[in-house]
């Protein structure tokens, strides 16, 4: 017997036509087993696969119908075939309502029953290959955000989408570990059924059940009723049907990916739930590697910080200085309609945009303004601080920033002489946060100047040392902004931030 050939259940009270049957589809090719009673046969089918489920519609014990709705429940990949006389035709109807392939009338033609059956094991290839193109394109999805992606949140909405789009579940949720030995709810999600406008508010999953009762099989998918013991809040709509997949990273559960089903009668199956397990473990490694990043962009951001700290502790007239152009510099990138990951680049190279401060051997504290050779000293900071920053490659994006601040519109400044477009954007923009700043603060040469003042010098130098397409809008900007601040005066702050 050919050990890839279809596997067969022959279920029949009657032995003449068990035999029968087995003799005849077993010289056709297949494996052939059979059953006296559907009782027999889920025996059968919880010992060895199969592929179809060949039964009479009624048998003792347990009868045609019943079996094909445990076959549904707990094997839902086999396919299944009502056997029925002339009588009992609008039941065999009814069962091919409730899932089976077909139904053949006894008494039958042996031809009849082999083209049935053949026709039923093609239908149930191309459906499983179905499913395997679905789950691959599942995963590739789920893939393709790991790949493209270390956002948290882009990583939890591909996983979501996968879970509603491929699953049809009502609603979804992930639960994440919370460092602290439980879990939190990250993330949950409901789209309504298109059988039913259900849209209720996925009750509170028992995390603790979750966490301490999961299966040891790594399997839960409950129906009905026994959603109930995973659930609180009994005054929410019952779910016709819940299943949950532990997320897993180097071994450890970090979270689990819970689906459910709202409407009557809509039941997961195993294929669903093995399907939801795959995106789950594709997912949990997204979810890790992204949520790596985030600690990786923190400790990025403290590093900036940190760093600005130091440089403005060199000059005691410029402390907070650079925290104030980094948000003066935000503010014109907003006002220019500049994405949030561009405006987070820009005020990081303004927090940064002195650093190379550190490499100019010079009193910045000494009263009145620098000699002639101090200040040709004081004009290196910006290449110093490029060659600080060049062998972190993390920090490449804000190197712009920082070495070509000092550079003017009309191609007057330092330390390359660029003009005009020459100049890169970050820069034109801390350029003219940076003079707001400095001629709003005290300096050891002078007091600061008022606002009018200041605003007033950045219009006279709009096109000589500043990009009048950011001048202006930083006018425009800063007036808003000091409006807001009267409206709203902050806490007990003189800095400049924007939320």
């Amino acid at each position: 017997m050919d050990t890839d050939a279809p596997r067969i259940l022959v279920a029949d009270d009657e032995q003449l036509i068990r035999e029968v049957l087995a003799d005849f589809l077993s010289m056709e090719g297949f494996h052939v087993r059979t059953a006296a009673d559907g009782r027999e046969a889920i025996g059968e089918l919880s010992r060895a696969p199969y592929d179809l489920v060949l039964s009479d519609l009624k048998m003792p014990n347990m009868g045609g119908l019943e079996l094909l709705g445990a076959i549904q429940e707990n094997t839902p990949n086999v396919v299944t075939v009502i056997m029925t006389g002339f009588g009992t035709v609008e039941t065999a109807i009814h069962a091919m309502k409730q899932g089976a392939y077909d139904y053949i009338l006894k008494p039958f033609k042996m031809e009849e029953v082999v083209q049935t059956i053949r026709r039923a094991l093609e239908q149930q290839r191309l459906k499983s290959e179905n499913l395997r193109l679905k789950e691959a394109l599942s995963l590739y999805k789920v893939s393709e955000a790991i790949a493209t992606s270390l956002s948290l949140d882009q990583v939890m909405d591909t996983v979501i989408d996968a879970a509603h789009d491929e699953i049809l579940a009502d609603q979804v949720a992930i639960y994440l570990k919370d460092g602290e030995g439980g879990f939190y709810e990250r993330l949950n999600s409901t789209r309504e059924s298109e059988s039913e406008r259900v849209a209720p508010r996925l009750r509170e999953v028992r995390i603790e059940a979750l966490a301490e009762n999961f299966p040891e099989e790594e399997k839960l998918i409950t129906h009905d009723g026994e959603c109930e013991a995973w659930l609180t809040q009994a005054d929410r709509p019952s779910p016709a049907s819940l299943m949950a997949t532990q997320m897993r990273v180097r071994g450890e559960v970090s979270g689990y990916l819970v689906a459910v089903s709202y409407a009557d009668g809509r039941r997961f199956t195993e294929g669903q739930r093995k399907l939801l397990s795959m995106v789950g473990n594709r997912g949990s490694a997204a979810i890790e590697n992204a949520k790596l990043y985030e600690n990786l962009q923190a400790t990025f951001r403290q590093t900036i910080r940190g760093l600005a700290s130091a440089i403005d502790k060199m000059d005691r007239y410029t402390a907070g200085h650079s925290e104030r152009v980094a948000n003066y510099a935000a503010m014109i990138a907003r006002k220019l309609d500049m994405d949030e990951p561009q405006v987070e680049i820009v005020r990081q190279a303004a927090l940064m945009h002195d650093i190379g401060k550190i490499g100019c051997v010079m009193n910045l504290n000494k009263p009145g303004k620098l000699s002639e050779s101090e200040y040709d000293e004081f004009k290196h900071h910006p290449g110093y601080g490029k060659d600080i920053l060049e062998p972190i490659a993390f920090l490449h994006p804000i190197i712009p920033g920082v070495h070509f601040h000092h550079e003017r519109w009309d191609g007057h400044g330092y330390p390359l002489g660029l003009e005009a477009q020459e100049i890169p954007i970050i820069a034109r923009i801390i350029s003219v946060a940076d003079t707001y700043d400095a001629m709003t603060s005290d300096r050891a040469y002078r007091r600061a100047l008022p606002h009018e003042v200041a605003t007033g010098e950045i219009e006279r130098c709009c096109g000589s040392q500043f990009d009048p397409d950011i001048a202006h809008p930083f006018l425009e900007r800063i007036e808003e902004h000091r409006e807001e601040l009267r409206s709203n005066p902050p806490a007990a702050s003189s800095d400049a931030d924007e939320t």
